[in-house]
């Protein structure tokens, strides 16, 4: 039948209720699941939820994204269920007396992409069962699956990474000087074929979970996994006040972190760029860079591009 979603058996459809009755629940934090058959941009719906005044907890998915967005104005596309498209609103500024949770200062907001990138990371090696790294400060990488049986020891492989997932937050500015809402954004490569693949203008090819050889690649089980992540590290973050070092993700972000140690170019949104070697991430979020003129910190929405 024209349009079915069951035309391709390899992606059959998210379904709605299940999910609702997985995800929806007195203890949980999200409180409202929105799915599309097919919308321009998650992260777009989501934003204009929390202008008109949607509470702190809404999910936003849909099956096909027709103008998602990555950083920077990129696109981010695929094929009808061959992916994950999903965007949460969050509202950490504004304190939570019920779950006992301060407002989070906006300084300290540049944790979220991070704080999903944990996450989606454990999820993917959950489930997918895939060695699986984070770049900074918003992309999953995975090694190919010759990469993987060619390699030797427990470590990750050094090279042969591909971008399998993107994150995007994006800031909501909030009515009457109140604190801005954030919009969590992430997009999945899930069953993606080898001539369905994006090109990657980062200079990172592109793969997808079916292609890196993942033990499974049913996208309900890997969103419920994704969004009980964020949930339980959102959770976290927030009962500390932010503080990404107290809560522990500081420490799961630079174990998961594949940027650290190598050699990076930063470019700049002014066409500026310089290169060093990226060290650590501090108590903000930022990357710390060990450069020929000393120390530079950067903060993810000071940069256009990391290579």
């Amino acid at each position: 039948m024209p349009g079915s979603p069951y035309t391709d058996l390899d992606r059959p459809p998210l379904h709605a209720r299940r999910l609702q009755q997985a995800l929806i629940t007195p203890e949980s934090l999200w409180t409202r699941l929105v799915l599309h058959a097919e919308t321009a941009s998650t992260n777009a719906d989501a934003a204009e939820a929390a202008r008109t005044g949607e509470p702190e907890g809404l999910i936003v998915a849909a099956e096909r994204q027709t103008a998602g967005r990555g950083r920077r104005g990129r696109s981010w596309e695929s094929p009808a269920r061959a992916g994950l498209a999903v965007s949460v609103l969050l509202r950490p500024g504004q304190a939570r007396p019920d779950r006992d949770w301060p407002a989070v200062p906006p300084p300290r907001y540049g944790w979220l992409p991070l704080l999903a990138g944990v996450a989606l990371v454990e999820a993917v090696e959950l489930l997918a069962e895939l060695d699986s790294a984070l770049k900074w400060p918003n992309d999953l990488l995975v090694a190919p699956a010759a990469d993987r049986a060619a390699a030797s020891g427990p470590d990750r492989p050094a090279g042969g990474e591909a971008k399998c997932a993107g994150i995007l937050a994006e800031g909501v500015n909030g009515a009457d000087g109140a604190a801005p809402a954030v919009v969590l954004g992430v997009g999945v490569n899930v069953t993606l074929r080898a001539d369905e693949l994006p090109v990657n203008p980062t200079g990172l090819p592109a793969t997808s979970l079916q292609l890196a050889g993942a033990a499974a690649t049913d996208r309900d089980p890997l969103l419920r996994a994704l969004l009980r992540g964020v949930a339980r590290w959102y959770g976290r973050w927030r009962a500390a006040g932010g503080d990404a070092l107290a809560c522990g993700l500081h420490e799961a972000y630079v174990r998961n972190c594949a940027t650290l140690d190598r050699e990076v170019r930063v470019l700049l949104p002014a066409g500026d760029e310089f290169t060093g070697t990226a060290r650590a991430v501090d108590p903000d979020g930022q990357l710390v860079l060990a450069t020929v003129d000393g120390e530079r910190r950067v903060a993810a929405g000071d940069v256009l591009h990391l290579r």
